[in-house]
């Protein structure tokens, strides 16, 4: 089963910047938001919970298609706005692993991002290799680069 992980990210008062769109640095939050539940709770799930006995980022990289409103307009009495994260694993190493993102906006892409991340042995302090156990669970999300149009 290769298919993307899908989380509803609630949005935050204090996402916005000054010009009540949701802050660039804030992205970063909202797929760690995203990329937690996948490997913390999903990853137990699965019966794989060493990834939250460490992992570390080596690189980020965003792209911006558009804005992210707060969108009072699709906020309940009950929820605030929510944007949709798919995140999916697009490369594994025997020691590192990339995720990559999409953000959407309700129906709109507003965002794509990747994340290089590396097993970590926090007892040890020193990097590590992924585990047959982890390497599994992450083969149930690995998909094909996504090409961005020209």
């Amino acid at each position: 089963m290769s298919d993307r992980f899908v989380y509803h990210c609630t949005l935050r008062w204090s996402d916005l910047d000054a010009y009540g769109h949701v802050n660039n640095a804030r992205f970063l939050t909202l797929y760690e938001e995203a990329r937690v539940a996948l490997m913390f709770s999903g990853g137990r799930a699965w019966g794989v919970g060493s990834f939250a006995e460490g992992v570390v980022i080596a690189r980020h990289e965003i792209d911006y298609v558009r804005p992210v409103d707060y969108a009072l307009a699709r906020a309940t009495a009950e929820a605030a706005p929510t944007v949709r994260i798919e995140l999916w694993v697009e490369e594994i190493r025997r020691a590192a692993f990339t995720i990559a993102y999409e953000l959407y906006d309700g129906d709109v892409l507003a965002s794509r991002a990747r994340s290089v991340l590396v097993p970590y042995d926090l007892a040890e302090k020193r990097l590590r290799r992924l585990s047959d156990a982890e390497r599994t669970f992450l083969e149930n999300y690995a998909l094909p680069p996504v090409r961005e149009p020209a």
